[in-house]
C-alpha cells in the first residue's frame, strides 16, 4: 500500500503533505522551493511507495483560473512526464491558504511562526490531501 502526496504548488515554494501508509492521516511533509521539487519527489519516492499524487489547483471564487493556474498546469503536466508510473490529480484548492491560517490559529500556532509563508504553504498542502481523502472515501 502507498502513500499520498499532496502538493500545494506557488512559483517560489511548494507545500508538501503525505498520508500514512494506511491512508488515513494527512500530515505536512515539508517546503521546497519550486525549482527542486520534482528532484524531491524523486528522492522521496525512492525512499516511500507512493501511489496518487494530488495536486492543488488554483481557481477565483468564479470558478476561473487565477494568475497562478497556468504554472500549476504546466508543473502537473511536467509532474507526468517525469514520473509517469504515479497518477497525478488535481482538486479545487479555492480557500486552502485561509483554511491554513485559521487552522493554525486554532492550533494555538504563534503569531510568528503563522506569518512564515513556508508553514502556510505545509498547511494548505494537507488540506488539500484531507479534501482529496474526504472526497474518495479514503
Amino acid at each position: 500500500m502507498g502513500r499520498i502526496i499532496a502538493i500545494d504548488y506557488g512559483n517560489k515554494r511548494v507545500g508538501v503533505a503525505v498520508t500514512d501508509p494506511l491512508k488515513l492521516i494527512a500530515t505536512p511533509l515539508d517546503t521546497v522551493h519550486a525549482k527542486d521539487i520534482i528532484s524531491f519527489l524523486k528522492q522521496y519516492l525512492a525512499q516511500e511507495p507512493v501511489e496518487t499524487i494530488v495536486v492543488g489547483m488554483p481557481r477565483t471564487l468564479e470558478n476561473t483560473p487565477t494568475d497562478v493556474t497556468s504554472a500549476v498546469v504546466g508543473f502537473v503536466r511536467k509532474l507526468k512526464k517525469e514520473l509517469p508510473a504515479i497518477p497525478v490529480f488535481t482538486i479545487d484548492e479555492r480557500f486552502t491558504s485561509r483554511m491554513a491560517f485559521q487552522a493554525m490559529i486554532d492550533g494555538g500556532v504563534k503569531k510568528k511562526d503563522r506569518q512564515n509563508k513556508a508553514t502556510v504553504d505545509k498547511v494548505s498542502a494537507t488540506i488539500i490531501l484531507q479534501s482529496y481523502l474526504a472526497q474518495n472515501n479514503l
